[in-house]
């Protein structure tokens, strides 16, 4: 998890395929928001019903469920490069069929294409960015969460202009940027090494069986329901043009960007995943009764419309990681588990909204939203005491993260170590290497720890290396030192979630051995990377009951003075 000092990475330092890739990915997540302007121009061109209209939004997202359950299969037997690239070409195709027909039904039926090819380029995405990136994976988080953001946000505006002049230039130029990004991601990202075991395609279905992932899920199709109800209806009441619905989605997705990114893993730091998701559906619901009460009032609908923004950022960025903790199966299978609930939800939405605002009015479906938001609460409540035990790591024999996995002989039973945080950098060994002359002149055994995470952003998840290379960093650190005379042990932590719960992870496994003290070496990932997913370092320094020594593995580390030195021997944690 150290680094070291040197110059700062910059997370936009990436090769070309990491590029390529991002690109794709601002705007696949164009994709939903993009014709949110468009919805009413669409009824009144083609002499559709707004419960037609909101067809595009359930055979999109339907298709995207049904085949999240086979992407993994499909992935693991033909490399996640063709995988992405198959992916990319189904939308180019049906987003240009889209902009051609002339019908309603045909567009809803284009669109159901669309969501196939959607569901094979995000389940890859992400691995793909992280196995392609330099200079370690969190640089390339911050790229995609960065392209997720642009996504989410240019997609409504982009739809807007396009909008303005033909109903059909959002699938047009949808069409035209992907075709860009296919031809970059065929050209500049290299083929990646298929997995050694393929994954069932019945893995995502079995994995439904476990208790705290059926939860989570059901949960996130409660959520997903009031969501895409918003986003399928809301543009009506509001009468405007499809230029300024683009504006008003536009604030919408800043919003709900910069809440996920920036704003949800403070707040879960701070209060802990299940009560900051309480109080978030609470807020949802109270937002979209607020819609149903003013849906005759245009301001009222597109300032809860815009706030709603902020609620949904950080349900999106909790919930996948709720799901990930609770867990017991492997990241993959869990997120195509996960994600086939969660837009089952958001598909069947906006086709019974249709029907309830036919048959009664434009408030009905609005209030069933806000019902579904506040149902999602004791659903989760249900699972309370997973996700609690999960973020304590204990979890009743399920192996739920964090989760400790010693590496070669074990630790003198009652020693007091010197812990030292490595990761698979270069400059790892200097780190260890400065951290066992900490434990000499503290007469202490030294432990390594290696922490490895899981990437999540969305509905997605994926571990940053595998188990055998993160075996293999702590084994190379203990034959080192073995044969320099070092006594060591080594662990893996794994973990989910940002890199400060990463730091308070490793502190609460340092005050379990009763560490004298914590080596790290300082973050080469820069201000920008450190304020989106939080300060490994300083996260670990708050929490740890212990020293916490900051190595510089750049030059020699300065002699720790003799005070020091006896405050280490001498501390009782």
């Amino acid at each position: 998890m150290s680094a070291p000092h040197g110059k700062t990475a910059s997370p936009f330092r990436q090769p070309r395929a990491v590029w390529a890739v991002a690109f794709a990915c601002v705007i696949s997540f164009m994709g939903i928001g993009l014709v949110d302007p468009i919805l009413p121009a669409l009824a009144e061109s083609l002499h559709a019903t707004p419960s037609q209209v909101s067809l595009l939004f359930s055979s999109y997202l339907i298709v995207t469920a049904v085949a999240m359950l086979f992407v993994g299969w499909f992935s693991s037997r033909f490399g996640a490069k063709r995988t992405l690239v198959i992916g990319l070409a189904v939308i180019v195709v049906f987003a240009a069929l889209a902009g051609c027909t002339g019908s309603i039904d045909g567009i809803v039926g284009f669109r159901a294409g669309w969501g196939l090819g959607n569901a094979l380029f995000i389940a890859t995405s992400l691995a793909v960015i992280v196995a392609s990136a330099s200079g370690g994976f969190a640089g390339a988080i911050i790229l995609y969460e960065t392209a997720l953001g642009l996504g989410i946000a240019v997609g409504p505006l982009l739809g807007g202009e396009l909008g303005a002049v033909s109903w059909r230039g959002p699938f047009f130029g949808v069409a035209v940027l992907m075709a860009v990004a296919l031809v970059a991601t065929l050209v500049l990202v290299p083929s990646l090494p298929k997995p050694k075991r393929p994954t069932s395609p019945l893995a995502p279905l079995r994995a439904l069986r476990h208790r705290g992932l059926l939860t989570m899920g059901i949960m996130a199709l409660l959520y997903n329901w009031g969501f895409f109800t918003m986003l399928g209806y809301a543009p009506y009441p509001m009468k405007l043009s499809a230029h300024e619905l683009g504006l008003v989605f536009t604030g919408w997705g800043l919003l709900v960007a910069a809440f996920s990114v920036f704003f949800a893993p403070r707040l879960q730091a701070r209060y802990g995943t299940a009560p900051v998701l309480y109080a978030n559906l609470l807020g949802l619901g109270i937002v979209m009764a607020v819609i149903a009460a003013g849906v005759s009032t245009p301001t009222v609908v597109i300032v809860a419309v815009i706030v709603s923004g902020a609620f949904i950022g950080i349900n999106n960025t909790l919930t996948t990681q709720a799901v990930m903790l609770v867990s017991p199966v492997e990241r993959p299978v869990a997120s195509s588990a996960y994600g086939f609930l969660r837009f089952i939800g958001g598909g069947l939405a906006p086709y019974v909204a249709g029907k309830l605002a036919d048959a009664t009015d434009l408030s009905v479906p609005f209030y069933l939203g806000a019902a579904t938001f506040l149902l999602a609460i004791p659903v989760l409540a249900s699972g309370h005491g997973l996700l609690r035990r999960a973020e304590a790591h204990t979890g009743d024999g399920e192996p739920v993260a964090p989760a400790l996995t010693p590496v070669g002989a074990p630790a003198a039973p009652g020693a007091r170590p010197v812990v030292v945080a490595v990761g698979a950098h270069d400059g790892a060994a200097a780190v260890v290497d400065a951290a066992a002359r900490v434990a000499r002149d503290t007469g202490s055994p030294l432990e390594v720890v290696h922490v490895e995470e899981t990437a999540v952003v969305e509905e997605q998840a994926v571990d940053t290396e595998s188990d055998e290379r993160a075996r293999a960093t702590v084994t190379a650190h203990l034959d080192r030192l073995a044969a320099r005379g070092v006594a060591a042990s080594g662990q893996i932590l794994t973990g989910v979630g940002d890199h400060a719960a990463a730091g308070r992870a490793l502190a609460r496994h340092a005050a379990g051995v009763g560490a004298r003290a914590v080596a790290v070496g300082r973050s080469p990932r820069g201000p920008l990377a450190q304020f989106a997913d939080g300060s490994f370092t300083a996260a670990l320094t708050r929490a740890a009951e212990c020293t916490v020594v900051l190595v510089d593995a750049d030059s020699a580390p300065r002699k720790l003075t003799e005070d020091t030195l006896s405050e280490l021997r001498d501390s009782v944690v």
